[in-house]
């Protein structure tokens, strides 16, 4: 029987465990140890966050021995999955070719990613999958890999708002077909701090940055330019609370900013309807928010794009398959919005740069290039920031990008 749009295909959890929607004990345990999460005081529920499998290392001097990193040889095909992780996408041909004689997507079909790398993904999400077939696929899949979190409603009358021939690309204006477009994808590691990579930045033709993005007073070192602010509301809300005392008040505000949802919960779809009809949020967490409040007040159609849930999922799924998802807290587990930034440009640009990511000698820096004095990096369960890191340097082994690894290497 046909269902109406506003129900979805997965039933409550006491429907009869039978057809696509079963739901192993597994999983009845996973739910019950995320209730139970969200049931502890903030203090104790941040500290069981930052288990992970390998104890936090103290603070040590520069002199500090990078981590190791195993090397991965080539791997098989892609192996079977649990249906639970959902490794079959919808098809998208915005980004299958180009003009660059060496674009990444010319080169990495000889990598050792050339088994798990899918040239039609689609990246982005914007009116056209407005449907009611895709909302029935998708709501299947919660959190940031689906729309199982999401009311028909909702997602409806934001996506429908993302309606420009530019929704679908990361820019209107792709570079002419012979050039080649050059990307810089800036995280907020430690390592950037004094390392005067700001003009190579900014020479870029766009320059992604992610959460806590704070430009001003560290120009010579990160750049000044964003071209792409990549965050979920969750993560931008927590980078204003977190980082305010180091100067982060909004995101990056500039013409060239554009602005791109990393949808990991209602509020994401809740806060970009807002944006688009210029009015506050109505309903969730959120309600009653100015959009202008973090965007400015240029709230164009063509400054916002929102990820697809089919990229997220098939991220987790192919690339960064964490030994978290055969633990109880898998349905917390997804790359990090740093991760899924660089991994982006992977598949949009043609080459490129990685700045201020996690290396092997992450130890010997801060947290965060705007630390006013040393933090240890935090490992928490809902990341693997080391198989992060281990990717980024089989990456940058396969020719795949040119990642910044400190000034005695860069």
């Amino acid at each position: 029987m046909r269902r109406p749009p506003g129900a979805c295909c997965c039933p409550p959890a006491l429907a009869p465990c039978s057809g696509r929607c079963a739901r192993s004990t597994g999983l009845a345990l996973a739910l019950l140890t995320v209730l139970l999460l969200l049931l502890l005081p903030p203090a104790q529920r941040s500290l069981l966050l930052q288990l992970s499998r390998t104890p936090i290392h103290p603070r040590v001097t520069t002199t500090a021995a990078p981590e190791r990193v195993t090397q991965v040889a080539r791997p098989s095909p892609v192996p079977t999955m649990p249906p639970d992780l959902g490794d079959t996408y919808g098809q998208d041909e915005t980004y299958s070719s180009s003009g660059c004689p060496n674009s990444i997507r010319k080169r990495i079909g000889a990598t050792e990613f050339g088994a798990i790398f899918l040239p039609t993904i689609p990246v982005l999400q914007w009116a056209r999958h407005a449907r009611e077939d895709e909302y029935q696929r998708l709501c299947q899949y919660g959190g940031a890999h689906g729309w199982k979190d999401v009311r028909w409603d909702v997602l409806k009358s934001a996506l429908s708002l993302l309606n420009t021939s530019g929704s679908a690309l990361l820019t209107d204006s792709r570079p002419q077909a012979a050039r080649c477009t050059r990307c810089a994808v800036v995280g907020n590691g430690g390592i950037l701090r004094g390392s005067g990579m700001g003009p190579t930045i900014d020479a870029h033709d766009y320059v992604f940055r992610v959460n806590g993005a704070i430009t001003e007073g560290f120009e010579r070192d990160v750049g000044s330019r964003t071209s792409f602010y990549v965050f979920s509301t969750n993560t931008m809300v927590n980078a204003l609370r977190s980082y305010a005392a180091d100067g982060f008040r909004h995101p990056p505000q500039t013409p060239e900013t554009c602005y791109v949802f990393l949808p990991d919960h209602d509020r994401d779809y809740l806060l970009l309807r807002a944006a688009l009809s210029r009015q506050r949020v109505d309903s969730g967490r959120d309600e009653g928010v100015h959009p202008q409040e973090f965007f400015g007040q240029d709230l164009q159609v063509e400054k916002f794009r929102m990820l697809h849930p089919d990229f997220i999922r098939y991220l987790r799924n192919r690339f960064l398959r964490s030994h978290i998802l055969a633990t109880p807290f898998w349905p917390l587990y997804r790359p990090s919005t740093g991760a899924v930034m660089l991994l982006t440009a992977i598949h949009t640009c043609d080459q490129v740069s990685a700045f201020g990511f996690m290396t092997p000698g992450y130890r010997a820096y801060s947290d965060h290039y705007f630390d006013r004095g040393h933090k240890e990096v935090q490992f928490f369960i809902n990341h693997d920031l080391r198989m992060e890191m281990q990717l980024w340097q089989r990456l940058q082994s396969s020719g795949i990008l040119w990642l910044y690894t400190g000034p005695e290497r860069a």
